[in-house]
């Protein structure tokens, strides 16, 4: 019997531009700690959010796939996707569904974007 692996690749829309910037810090990540593998969240915001992409790589590794869609000026279009069963996830680093940082500050971020 031949076994093949079932991805879900379902893209769910996250529109930073309306969410409060004091919430968007742990909305963001709470909407990543909810999604399973293969599954994307395509974030869009009015800039670069280069300090978030770190703080995804930081946390997760190669647990999140990073993927411009769009990189105009006042449209930034990122997908994020859920890979965990990529060969290349660093042990070490905390899983998707333990929590991460959920925006509580436990990763010692600012919580701004």
């Amino acid at each position: 019997m031949n076994e093949r692996a079932v991805f879900n690749t379902t893209t769910y829309e996250f529109d930073a531009r309306g969410v409060a910037k004091r919430f968007r810090h742990a909305a963001i990540f709470g909407a990543l700690e909810s999604l399973e593998h293969g599954e994307t969240m395509r974030f869009v915001n009015d800039h670069d959010p280069l300090p978030l992409l770190n703080q995804i790589e930081q946390l997760y590794g190669n647990q999140i796939g990073i993927a411009y869609v769009a990189r105009e000026t006042g449209n930034i279009v990122i997908d994020f996707t859920v890979q965990l069963n990529s060969a290349e996830i660093v042990t070490q680093q905390a899983p998707l569904a333990a929590g991460g940082c959920g925006g509580s500050g436990g990763c010692a971020c600012s919580g701004q974007l």
